[in-house]
């Protein structure tokens, strides 16, 4: 049985590490037919499925909240008195770093002002209208509904493996539906690979993008030229250090530099709003969570405006499509993190506590974008809003402390990346070692390295985007796998609740 689980685990680590190379080689050095290639699917996905993507990640927020707030909200994470691994503090912050940390230093600032000045069809442009529209847009595509899409695979995975003592593996979520033949058969091999593949894809392509917007800020702020050998440079460092923490495990450097993230995310939020229009600030978001609240349900379902479908597609499709790519990544980690919670603690502090940060975020530096928007022609702001990476520093530098939150932005993107990345390379580890929650060193050094020279032979190829949208169209039969994860889900809850009700009476 031990030859065959090794035989197993070589399986998927082999056959996951060949199809992540062969595809990162494809974009490498055929950019142009990749790209033609993932650009085509891509619009047949947002052309034909925009209405799945819409209702699924819906059902994904409802079910999760009937779930904790049902019969099935009390249930343990582990056994009925264990505790909780980490404390709320060190979980929130290890679980927001992994999820989204460094896309919200790379959007807080040109996601609002893109809506701003080109919102979506029917809404004046450059209006109050807009900035209404551009704060609430915010809040939906970071807010409760990618945290949802995390938290079915997280709660799925963090009950089969601390309630039922199950190997930490997503094929093994679909046990109930498939049975323990096909679990540990060619299916099940099948869901680990296409995991791990599309964990290596979506993680790389997103450290090449963090790379040059730290890249970008080092050229803006200090002269430091944007080019190969500063790209070298940032992520050989990188690389070394997020590798020494992930083997240093959770609750040393991977826990240690979480806390560090959520210091200077908060730093950066307070000097934000001190320098900024605090007046406005506090106005968006009081109006913003209004805003967010009475619309979300038609925001949720909505097509097109007037006709239009373009913005939905090219917006919200493509985030929902995007944040689905990460689900199995950011889903096995938090799970690692979750034992003792229960499920009602586990869905709440997933979905609603990430949310509320979100919103705080976008307010902030939402209102510090568009509060300077006048001071730009509309050309010039359609250009800042076209290089994400430079917008943040752009921004800023219209600000009398600019120069402090340019700083301070470099220090946490670092920090977000070196999260992330850490907490990928120990998934990547655990997820081709048959779900062993103390991978061997070796694979963490071999995913750590792999990921980082993707990353660079990305970003010299100039196939970043490529990828990226790559990595969005071979997530989509992800769909149908949580699906499936959440009716299985629910049977083992119903029957575990079942069995534990029958073992009660019989002891009365």
């Amino acid at each position: 049985m031990k030859k065959e689980g090794n035989n197993k685990r070589n399986m998927i680590y082999i056959v996951s590490a060949v199809i992540s190379i062969v595809i990162a080689l494809w974009g490498i050095l055929g950019g142009k037919s990749f790209s033609a290639f993932a650009d085509f699917l891509m619009r047949i996905l947002k052309r034909d499925f925009s209405w799945l993507y819409l209702g699924v990640m819906l059902f994904f927020v409802l079910f999760l909240l009937i779930v904790a707030f049902s019969r099935f909200g009390k249930v343990r994470l582990g056994n009925d008195d264990d505790k909780p691994e980490y404390s709320t503090v060190s979980w929130f912050a290890m679980l927001f770093g992994a999820g989204m940390g460094v896309g919200l230093v790379f959007w807080g600032v040109a996601e609002p002002l893109s809506h701003y000045i080109a919102p979506m069809a029917g809404i004046e442009p450059l209006t109050e209208e807009a900035a209404r529209f551009s704060i609430r847009s915010c809040f939906m595509h970071w807010g409760v509904h990618p945290w949802a899409c995390y938290a079915v695979v997280g709660l799925g995975l963090a009950y089969f493996q601390f309630r039922k003592k199950e190997r930490t593996m997503v094929s093994n979520l679909l046990k109930p539906m498939i049975g323990e033949k096909h679990t540990y058969g060619i299916p099940g091999k099948a869901v680990d690979i296409f995991t791990t593949v599309l964990t290596v894809v979506g993680v790389a392509t997103s450290f090449g993008m963090g790379c040059l917007q730290i890249c970008a800020g080092l050229e803006y702020l200090f002269g430091i030229p944007n080019e190969v050998i500063t790209w070298v440079i940032v992520i050989v460092i990188l690389c070394f250090i997020y590798l020494k923490s992930a083997i240093s495990g959770v609750g040393k450097g991977i826990k240690k530099i979480s806390d560090i993230n959520l210091v200077l995310f908060v730093a950066l939020m307070v000097v934000g709003f001190l320098i900024g229009p605090g007046k406005e600030i506090l106005s968006m978001l009081v109006h913003g969570i209004d805003d967010y609240l009475v619309h979300f349900f038609p925001d949720s379902l909505r097509l097109s405006s007037n006709g239009d479908s373009t913005w939905i597609q090219n917006w919200r499709v493509f985030y929902w499509a995007w944040w689905m790519s990460w689900a199995p990544f950011v889903g096995v980690f938090i799970a690692r993190i979750s034992k003792g919670r229960t499920v009602r603690e586990f869905v709440l502090g997933v979905m609603i506590v990430p949310m509320l940060v979100s919103v705080i975020w976008f307010s902030v530096f939402g209102g510090v974008g568009i509060n300077v928007a006048d001071a730009f022609t509309p050309e010039q702001l359609q250009q800042i809003v076209a290089v994400p990476e430079t917008a943040l520093f752009i921004i800023f530098s219209q600000y009398k402390f600019g120069i402090v939150m340019s700083i301070i932005a470099i220090v946490l993107l670092t920090t977000f990346f070196i999260t992330s990345a850490n907490s990928a390379t120990y998934v990547l580890a655990m997820l081709t070692s048959d779900g062993d929650i103390d991978p061997p060193d070796r694979k963490k050094v071999f995913w750590a390295i792999l990921m980082a020279a993707i990353a660079f032979a990305l970003i010299v190829s100039g196939g970043v985007t490529g990828i990226q949208t790559i990595s969005i169209v071979i997530a989509f039969p992800y769909l149908f796998i949580l699906l499936l994860v959440c009716v299985s889900l629910i049977i083992v809850l119903k029957n575990d609740t079942a069995k534990q009700k029958r073992k009660d009476e019989q002891k009365i």
